[in-house]
């Protein structure tokens, strides 16, 4: 068992990541008396108290039980509370082996505790069931029937990564996921065992989000306002986040003197300077890139324009918890733009645009064939213009549905791109692209349509 706050005490100071931040075991760690985590997709925070322990969040469906059965083995008491950051499913999925093992050892079930508006989520997530499966199996790399944590890809360690199996899968949350038995709307102070607890809500990936506080112990729960990696206020595929909020939340957490910070992904983070200079340097970063989002836009630039001239300085996306491994900032610069100016990209013939495979078709026309467009995509990434490559190669796909060779060339450039990106997300949107193409190529070629 590492010893968590020396780790990220080292890495912090040091600028070093030579180990991984966002660890995945399962594995119980106390960082204080009467105070743990579980290391998991999401981790599980545990407070002790005289009437039963407190958890923040649940993890996962897929990793719950070994959440619960790590808590089980620190401290036998009843779990009386659960707390929900906010309502994702890798912090309120777990919840079912929450109840089940209350059931199990005849304790009552917890309290959960969150804010009012994750019961709307979870409603939004039964109505849009089979999307959300689609786009997780995507963002996450992997192929039907699984979704793959990437871990060893947020860690930047390579490939090699823990593979949740879901199978025949018909739910994005089970079938029992624990609802808010106690809500609350703006701030909620919880009094459980002589420990008070304050509750704050705050946009920022979500918009059910909320931090804890303990005043006497100078401890804080972040949730997901602190990842170890750049802000997840850009995802490509999800609803609306809110890096304004986000920012200025983590101003709100610093106003407050944590000494031991404890995020739902990633290490703890112990010692009051360190915390505000971590916090500090992730608000900072947020609030420069809107800052230079919204003066272009102001200016009235396209999109296009924006994405292409506002950068985020290489020194701070150095920094161990900024990595852009997960999210990235050109996606963030798409949610502001969403934000604040709707979803048309100012590119006029975008507003109300004709098929993209009509248009690939005239373009293969033009080119003097889709092969032509397709062996251009490849000469554009072997100049190492990936960008470039993926546009052609899509319009050579759309123009030949089905031509085996055409899609043999599309795959392998989305293989490259997505070798050549940081983040989790563009690896899996781009290992997805290289999946439709591989898909085309096998139908192609196999024995029944020979």
């Amino acid at each position: 068992m590492a010893d968590l706050l020396d780790l990220s005490a080292r890495i912090i100071d040091s600028g070093l990541t030579d180990q991984p931040v966002n660890r995945v075991t399962n594995e119980l760690s106390e960082l204080a008396d009467g105070l743990a985590i579980v290391e998991s997709f999401s981790h599980s925070i545990a407070l002790h108290t005289p009437d039963g322990l407190v958890a923040f969040d649940s993890s996962g469906v897929h990793t719950g039980e070994a959440v619960v059965a790590a808590l089980r083995s620190w401290r036998p008491d009843p779990i009386s509370h659960l707390v929900y950051t906010h309502g994702h499913a890798d912090h309120v999925g777990g919840s079912t082996h929450f109840a089940a093992a209350a059931a199990r050892d005849g304790h009552r079930p917890p309290t959960v505790v969150g804010h009012e508006n994750v019961a709307n989520r979870l409603d939004r997530y039964d109505y849009t069931n089979n999307w959300n499966l689609i786009i997780n199996a995507r963002q996450f790399g992997g192929i039907p029937g699984e979704l793959n944590l990437g871990i060893g890809d947020i860690d930047g360690i390579g490939d090699s990564a823990l593979t949740v199996k879901t199978q025949g899968a018909r739910r994005f949350l089970p079938a029992g996921t624990l609802r808010p038995d106690e809500t609350f709307s703006s701030e909620h102070t919880l009094s459980i065992g002589g420990e008070t607890i304050e509750l704050h809500h705050a946009r920022g990936e979500t918009d059910d989000h909320l931090w804890a506080w303990l005043p006497e112990r100078r401890w804080m729960m972040t949730g997901d306002f602190v990842i170890w990696n750049f802000p997840n206020a850009g995802n490509p595929q999800k609803v609306q986040r809110y890096p304004i909020e986000w920012a200025a939340a983590l101003r709100r957490m610093m106003a407050k003197g944590p000494e031991l910070l404890l995020p739902a992904h990633g290490l703890p983070i112990s010692g009051s300077e360190r915390i505000a200079r971590v916090l500090g340097d992730i608000a900072t970063a947020l609030e420069d890139l809107v800052a230079e989002v919204v003066a272009m836009m102001n200016s009235g630039e396209t999109l296009d324009a924006i994405i292409h001239t506002v950068k985020v300085p290489g020194e701070t996306l150095a920094k161990p918890y900024l990595r852009p491994l997960y999210d990235e900032p050109e996606f963030v610069i798409h949610n502001v733009w969403r934000q604040f100016g709707g979803w048309w990209d100012g590119a006029a013939s975008r507003l109300k645009p004709s098929p993209d495979a009509d248009v690939a078709a005239v373009l293969a026309e033009l080119a003097g064939g889709a092969d032509v467009l397709a062996r251009r995509a490849e000469q554009a990434a072997s100049e190492g213009d990936l960008r470039l490559a993926c546009h052609l190669a899509d319009f050579a796909g759309l123009a030949a549905p089905d031509d085996a060779v055409v899609h043999q060339r599309r795959a392998a450039i989305y293989e490259l791109r997505r070798t050549a990106e940081p983040s989790l997300m563009s690896k899996g949107i781009f290992k997805a692209a290289a999946r439709e193409s591989r898909a085309v190529v096998d139908a192609a070629t196999s024995p029944r349509r020979r």
